[in-house]
């Protein structure tokens, strides 16, 4: 089975972790900010905190916007469900836009009008690692004195108009999951420029603990101990210096997609817009016949080819439903929840792989036109 995503580790990675288990530090030691100043600097920002998992990431930088009861929350439904759960655990309100069909990112063009007295964040997300228009995004959020906080788990390694993605958003999110950019195993970080939002960050991912003016642990806010390793740092610090490869070597997996693809009508390929520098995390094609859709992964399945679905539109799982969302429906992100695929993508992927896929998905279409 080819699988649609994995992550690719090398012999000095796998070195990296064994020195440090050889070493006196497993967690909370220099590896960890080692990783943070490299992860800043890769980011384009000042500061950068490492946790233990993207979903940590994404609830500390709400939990540091002061984001709760009463509050509204700008943001896209297609996103996996922890973009929008972690809002709900700190009790903000998700106020979902809808997306464009061209980069299946949030519409800039729809958040305007959704914004009311209670907005107080707007939370795009770089969906497949393709950056939102965060220039657009930004003035909303300027004039209406709203923070933005980018989740940016698809996308590092991505630009947006020449500069790191991380480094457009008052806080960006990302995760080291094995299928993303880079990998720590688990593990996520909160990237940003406010000194404000990297202290408030630090204290709540270590029980809200810090050392006062006496050089005494103390507790001044409920926190959790979301922590990141030094094992897990230490394969980030090896995984980081090879994201610019990575990144090229998914940018050739695309291509090769284009090539081989080309000519098959009933599907659309994905694209990469204009003073964009995609980190291609998923590569997702649209069937141009919703009916088709399930047939297709069936039979590229059969054929060992591991597709997937990136994802259900948010407000459509059993539990939003059942939560204040049942009567929601976007135009854009249901024509998306019903007619795409997630094909194999990542570094490691051969050319003679995406020929099979490609081979595979046009045996499909013409067994239809012939009825078989």
């Amino acid at each position: 089975m080819i699988p649609y995503g994995k992550q690719h580790i090398y012999s000095d990675d796998i070195k990296a972790v064994v020195n440090v288990l050889k070493s006196a530090w497993l967690t909370q030691g220099p590896k960890v900010q080692e990783f943070e100043k490299a992860l800043a600097s890769a980011s384009g920002v000042k500061y950068a905190v490492t946790v233990s998992n993207g979903t940590a990431a994404l609830h500390l930088a709400y939990l540091a916007a002061d984001l709760g009861k009463g509050d509204e929350v700008i943001t896209t439904p297609n996103t996996f469900a922890a973009t929008t759960n972690m809002l709900l655990d700190v009790g903000a309100k998700p106020v979902f836009s809808d997306i464009r069909l061209d980069t299946n990112n949030i519409n800039e063009k729809d958040i305007k009008r959704r914004i009311t007295k209670r907005t107080k964040t707007i939370v795009p997300v770089h969906f497949a690692g393709h950056p939102c228009d965060m220039r657009v995004i930004n003035n909303i959020a300027k004039k209406k004195k709203i923070l933005v906080i980018a989740d940016a788990c698809h996308a590092l390694g991505a630009t947006y108009l020449g500069k790191p993605v991380g480094a457009w958003a008052d806080m960006s999110v990302y995760s080291f999951h094995p299928v993303k950019s880079i990998t720590t195993g688990e593990g996520g970080a909160v990237v940003t420029n406010s000194k404000t939002f990297y202290e408030r960050l630090l204290h709540l991912r270590n029980h809200g603990i810090h050392k006062d003016a006496k050089g005494k642990n103390v507790m001044t806010e409920l926190g959790y101990n979301y922590r990141m390793t030094d094992i897990q740092a230490a394969l980030g610090i090896s995984q980081l210096l090879k994201l610019k490869l990575f990144t090229q070597k998914r940018h050739q997996v695309v291509r090769w997609y284009k090539e081989a693809l080309a000519g098959i009508k009933e599907i659309i390929l994905p694209i990469e817009l204009k003073d964009i520098y995609s980190a291609w995390h998923l590569y997702i094609i649209r069937v141009r016949n919703a009916f088709e859709r399930d047939d297709l992964v069936s039979f590229l399945k059969e054929r060992g080819v591991g597709v997937h679905f990136h994802y259900p539109a948010v407000y459509r799982h059993p539990y939003y439903r059942k939560h204040g969302y049942s009567s929601i429906a976007l135009k854009n992100a249901d024509i998306y929840h019903n007619t795409t695929i997630t094909l194999p993508c990542f570094p490691g992927l051969s050319k003679k792989d995406v020929v099979y896929v490609a081979r595979a998905i046009k045996d499909f279409f013409d067994g239809h036109k012939y009825g078989n």
